[in-house]
C-alpha cells in the first residue's frame, strides 16, 4: 500500500469516528450535505480525497468545527504527497500537461531560469528533463518524456492558442547542456518569437524587484501550474490565481518586448558564439 493511500485512509477512519460520535449515518450525513449516497463511504474507506469545502460542511454537520484546521492539513499533505508521485512519473506529467494544454485558447508563463518548454529545443528539454529525472529519482523514462514535450509544442502550429511568454534575462545565460545546446537553443528562441501568436517579453537583469514570484504558467484563467522541488501544484482558487494575474502584470510591464527583447537574446548568443572553444 503507498504512503498516499494510508494517508488517505487514515483520514478516512477519522471522519468516520466524527460522523459516528454525532450519531449520523452514511446515508444521513449524504443526505444531509447533499451529496450522493456513495460520497460518504468513499472518503471513509480512503477511495477519495475529500476538498476542503467537504471538510468544512463535514465537520459542520457533525457538530466538530475544532476539527477543521487539522483534517485540512491532512488533506493538504495528501494532496501534496500524490503530486509528488506524479511529478516522479515525467512521461505521465509531460501527456497530462498536453492535454491542458491542447484545451487552452491563452497560456502565459513566467519564468526565472530557463527557457519555456514550449520554446524548447529537443537538445535543451532533454537537458533539462534529465536532470531534474536524475535529481529526483525514480523511474528512467527521459526519451519518452522528451517525445511528449516535443509533441506538444504542435500547438504552436496547429489550433488558435495565443502565448504570451515572460522570462527573465538570466534564463538566456543559465547553461543547459553546454555551449552548443545554448547556441541552438538562442536561435530557435529567435526564430520563435517571429510567431504571430507569440508575445515574448525578456525582464532585463537589472529590473528593480516589484513582487515575489517562482516559475508559474497560466492556462486562460482558469488554472495555474506551478513546480516547486518536491511537487507540481495545480492552483484553482479564484483568489490564489488573481494574485498571479497580478504578478503577470508588473512583470510584463517591466519586461521588454519586439526589437529590445530581440537584441537581449542576440546578446546572449554572440556571448555564447564569442566564448565557444575554437
Amino acid at each position: 500500500m503507498s504512503s498516499v493511500q494510508q494517508a488517505r485512509e487514515s483520514l478516512g477512519a477519522r471522519l468516520r469516528e466524527l460522523r459516528k460520535q454525532a450519531g449520523l449515518t452514511g446515508l444521513e450525513l449524504a443526505g444531509l450535505a447533499g451529496w450522493d449516497n456513495s460520497k460518504v463511504s468513499r472518503y471513509e474507506h480512503g477511495r477519495q480525497t475529500p476538498t476542503e469545502q467537504d471538510i468544512h460542511a463535514w465537520c459542520t454537520l457533525t457538530d466538530a468545527p475544532l476539527h477543521v484546521p487539522d483534517l485540512i492539513a491532512s488533506v493538504r499533505n495528501i494532496e501534496a504527497a500524490y503530486l509528488e508521485w506524479k511529478r516522479m512519473q515525467s512521461h505521465s506529467i509531460q501527456k497530462k500537461t498536453a492535454r491542458i494544454e491542447s484545451d487552452a485558447k491563452l497560456i502565459r508563463g513566467y519564468d526565472p531560469d530557463l527557457v519555456p518548454g514550449l520554446l524548447q529545443t529537443r537538445e535543451y528539454a532533454t537537458e533539462v528533463l534529465r536532470v531534474c529525472i536524475n535529481f529526483i529519482g525514480g523511474p528512467d523514462n527521459l526519451d519518452a518524456a522528451v517525445d511528449v514535450r516535443m509533441q506538444r509544442q504542435d500547438i504552436f502550429r496547429k489550433g488558435v492558442c495565443r502565448f504570451h511568454f515572460l522570462i527573465a534575462e538570466q534564463a538566456l545565460y543559465t547553461t543547459v547542456g553546454n555551449g552548443d545546446v545554448m547556441v541552438a537553443q538562442l536561435e530557435h528562441l529567435l526564430g520563435a518569437v517571429r510567431s504571430s501568436r507569440l508575445a515574448l517579453g525578456i525582464i532585463p537583469r537589472t529590473t528593480r524587484f516589484q513582487t515575489p514570484t517562482n516559475n508559474f504558467l497560466m492556462y486562460d484563467h482558469k488554472q495555474v501550474h506551478v513546480e516547486t522541488v518536491t511537487a507540481e501544484l495545480s492552483i484553482v482558487q479564484p483568489r490564489e490565481i488573481a494574485l498571479y494575474e497580478k504578478a503577470f502584470q508588473i512583470l510584463g510591464k517591466q519586461s521588454v518586448k519586439g526589437d529590445n527583447a530581440q537584441a537581449l537574446i542576440r546578446a546572449a548568443l554572440d556571448h555564447r558564439q564569442a566564448t565557444a572553444p575554437a
